[in-house]
């Protein structure tokens, strides 16, 4: 009966279930304390279907097209975008230099991208690329309401070799700037570099939102995971990025930003079975 659940899910879905179905009984048979036991009963069990669908976990058919990258989240493609990164964060001796350039909302950066933009080895500062350049990237950007499903899963077949957690800029966690919004991109986040089979490698970021507060990893450094895998979930609205090479990969996908009437939200899509990226041929 509670089949289809992800981790963590089975023993508030289960309590609540148990819970409510005693409480039931026992108002019928017993006493029902002026209607308060039914009552009880029925909220136990309301709360039990909500952590049901919260905590649904629905297995998919993963496309298996040949160098394509599905997507990790459930929700609305806010936007994909062509940029290039401008900085990164600074070292600890960088940091001692007078080059530091510090923003109130996202933190210190030092002001020019990694040696190797595309091998994501640190968090880097993104811009709007102008025009077409050799290490830029794509980004799409997935809004996954709470009405979502929030487990995640990795976009192609790979091995993850780095991770990091970074908090939000002013508080020990936060702030939690609503999920839709541009500045959510630095709330609280998992930062997850995959490397593909073939050497390549794309920055995947879960990122938490107004409502969720929880980021949830089930993998570390060192794990191989298949495409279209459950790495892990953040718990209720939130979103997530992906950023991959724009010499190997084009979008998929319909975003709220192409003004497309028929998705004024951007295209819902579905983690492990809607492609998001196919990758770029070389001419023969």
């Amino acid at each position: 009966m509670l089949g289809g659940l992800a981790q963590g899910g089975h023993a508030p879905v289960g309590t609540f279930l148990l819970a409510g179905i005693a409480i039931l009984v026992g108002g019928i048979y017993l006493d029902s304390l002026y209607g308060l036991m039914p009552l009880a009963g029925v909220l136990c069990l309301m709360i039990s279907v909500f952590f049901a669908n919260f905590w649904r976990d629905p297995d998919r058919p993963i496309p298996q097209e040949e160098g394509i990258l599905v997507s990790p989240a459930d929700g609305h493609v806010m936007f994909a975008r062509r940029e290039r990164a401008t900085g990164r964060r600074p070292s600890k001796e960088e940091r001692e230099s007078s080059s530091i350039e510090t923003d109130v909302h996202t933190g210190d950066w030092f002001p020019q991208a990694c040696d190797n933009p595309l091998e994501f080895t640190t968090e880097q500062r993104f811009e709007a690329a102008d025009a077409p350049g050799p290490n830029d990237v794509w980004r799409v950007a997935i809004f996954m309401s709470p009405l979502d499903v929030h487990v995640n899963r990795v976009p192609l077949s790979s091995t993850i070799v780095a991770m990091e957690h970074r908090t939000g800029k002013g508080r020990r966690r936060g702030p939690f700037a609503a999920a839709f919004r541009k500045e959510s991109e630095y709330n609280e986040r998992v930062r997850t570099v995959l490397e593909g089979e073939d050497g390549g490698r794309i920055e995947v970021m879960q990122i938490s939102g107004a409502l969720a507060r929880t980021i949830v990893p089930w993998t570390g450094i060192g794990d191989s995971l298949r495409r279209g895998e459950r790495y892990g979930m953040i718990r209720l609205g939130s979103r997530v990025d992906v950023r991959v090479p724009a010499s190997l990969y084009t979008p998929n996908v319909i975003s709220a930003e192409d003004g497309n009437s028929e998705y004024p939200k951007g295209q819902f899509i579905k983690a492990g079975l809607d492609i998001i990226f196919k990758p770029i041929l070389e001419e023969e």
